[in-house]
């Protein structure tokens, strides 16, 4: 603060530009108590505090995360959307080792998705997986009791065989998330993206360099280049 009000002074000359730096890593998931997990709860004020710098050039969000929830990735995206608009200041997403699938959907919320060169990007996809015991149990010699309302209260539960209804409820469900997710991969990304539907949102990743070919991200470097670039080499 000390610093923009020096600058305002008529006699310090035009200050450097300035952009913000906010970092989403790690994996995306509710708030945990063993563990520090990335949701909109644990970044709100960072993007909050980024977006009020004085006379700020951009936002810069650095994404490293392989995903997890589909919800808070959307919250965090939404939220960093709406406070752009807001200041009307503009996002750059900058993808350091890895922006898959949930990472990427974070990526999305950039007016611009820069990454390093090496980076993995993609995996445009929904997944949920989990274990089956019900041959363990029967052997141990455990009973097990479970009493509901809602004939399919008990989907999925890993301690009784596997009914294909339960699976096909599940893959509705994930296909479902899919969708949503595509869309929302071809709102942000419009007419930049090439190629077809069944290549770029089948789960598969990408060297970032590829990335760029297929209209997923803008450009790769490294950030520091890219912003002076863009902003000046005092920035």
């Amino acid at each position: 603060m000390l610093k923009q009000l020096w600058y305002k002074l008529p006699f310090t000359g035009e200050p450097d530009p300035i952009v913000a730096r906010v970092a989403l890593e790690g994996v995306i998931a509710p708030e945990a108590r063993t563990r520090r997990a990335l949701n909109l709860a644990s970044v709100e004020k960072a993007l909050m505090k980024a977006f009020s710098v004085p006379d700020i050039k951009a936002v810069v969000l650095t994404i490293n995360s392989p995903g997890g929830s589909p919800t808070q990735s959307r919250m965090i995206h939404d939220r960093a959307r709406a406070l752009s608009e807001k200041e009307k200041v503009p996002i750059i997403t900058y993808i350091e080792d890895v922006g898959a699938s949930g990472g990427y959907m974070l990526a999305l919320a950039g007016d611009e998705i820069f990454a390093d060169p090496f980076a993995v990007v993609g995996s445009i996809g929904v997944i949920t997986a989990g274990f089956g015991f019900p041959e363990a149990i029967e052997k141990l010699g455990v009973e097990r009791r479970v009493y509901t309302a809602g004939k399919n209260k008990s989907q999925l539960d890993p301690f009784k065989a596997e009914g294909q209804g339960d699976v096909t409820r599940i893959q509705e469900v994930l296909g479902e998330i899919h969708v949503l997710f595509v869309q929302m991969v071809k709102d942000r990304r419009g007419g930049r993206i090439t190629g077809e539907d069944d290549d770029l949102f089948n789960g598969a990743y990408w060297i970032a360099g590829d990335a760029v070919d297929h209209g997923l991200i803008d450009r790769t470097g490294d950030l520091r280049a890219l912003l002076q670039e863009r902003f000046g080499e005092e920035v």
